[in-house]
């Protein structure tokens, strides 16, 4: 059986990635290497993590597109959340930014994108 473990997004600064995600969402650090090149957070049963973008270099030797704030990648982070106005307000408070507003899905969803202060895609969804 597999089972899904983390998911790992490489940054130029594991310490402040991790200080985003506690300010912007109210996550806990597991744990931050003493080198600041690898973090992880406290997120449920799938772990979030950060590492230092040499230890991409450095594992990948055929190299990866490193993220910029311009345009995400065709990936996001989904999170689950009460309040979507409220939780975007804390994802720029934090130094995020909206991507796409908040708008109501046929289904009764409320949906917002933000970027995060890497320009990683973040979905702030309230529960189906």
């Amino acid at each position: 059986m597999i089972k899904y473990s983390y998911t790992i997004m490489y940054v130029v600064d594991v310490e402040a990635t991790i200080k985003f995600y506690e300010q912007a969402f109210g996550f806990v650090r597991k744990f931050v290497t003493p080198e600041k090149d690898y973090g992880e957070l406290v997120s449920g049963e799938t772990t979030i993590a950060f590492a230092h973008i040499d230890l991409a270099a450095s594992n990948l030797s055929r190299g990866y597109q490193q993220v910029n704030n311009e345009k995400p990648f065709g990936i996001e982070l989904g999170f689950v959340v009460e309040d979507v106005a409220k939780a975007m307000g804390e994802v720029i408070g934090a130094g995020g930014k909206i991507y796409e507003g908040q708008k109501v899905k046929p289904w009764g969803q409320t949906v917002g994108y933000v970027l995060d202060n890497n320009g990683f895609l973040i979905e702030l969804c309230t529960a189906m």
